[in-house]
């Protein structure tokens, strides 16, 4: 059910922001890694980014796409933090994941 209202949102943002450009710092550093297929891949992600992220988060998140040993570091670290941030990004990767892909 929270996929599906998710899943809902994200198309009403598709739909509403069409044309215009996304730029937070998950679309930057998506369509600068060069591994999406397309533009409206990293929008979606980023507007999945958007509902369940934090500013903060995203940007942490962002870096991974620059430097992935990174989140394999924040995965393995024993900090109380990283196991927090961890958890909600893994969170934002399932469900863009489960509402980006096409």
């Amino acid at each position: 059910m929270k996929h599906t209202l998710l899943a809902m949102a994200v198309i009403g943002m598709s739909f509403a922001t069409a044309g215009v450009a996304s730029a937070g710092a998950i679309d930057r550093a998506c369509a600068k890694a060069g591994r999406a297929e397309s533009r409206a891949l990293c929008g979606c992600i980023q507007q999945v980014a958007d509902m369940t992220l934090s500013g903060s988060d995203q940007r942490r998140a962002a870096e991974f796409f620059k430097d992935p040993h990174k989140a394999q570091e924040v995965r393995q670290s024993d900090r109380a933090s990283d196991e927090s941030f961890w958890k909600r990004y893994k969170n934002f990767a399932a469900t863009a994941e489960s509402l980006c892909a096409r």
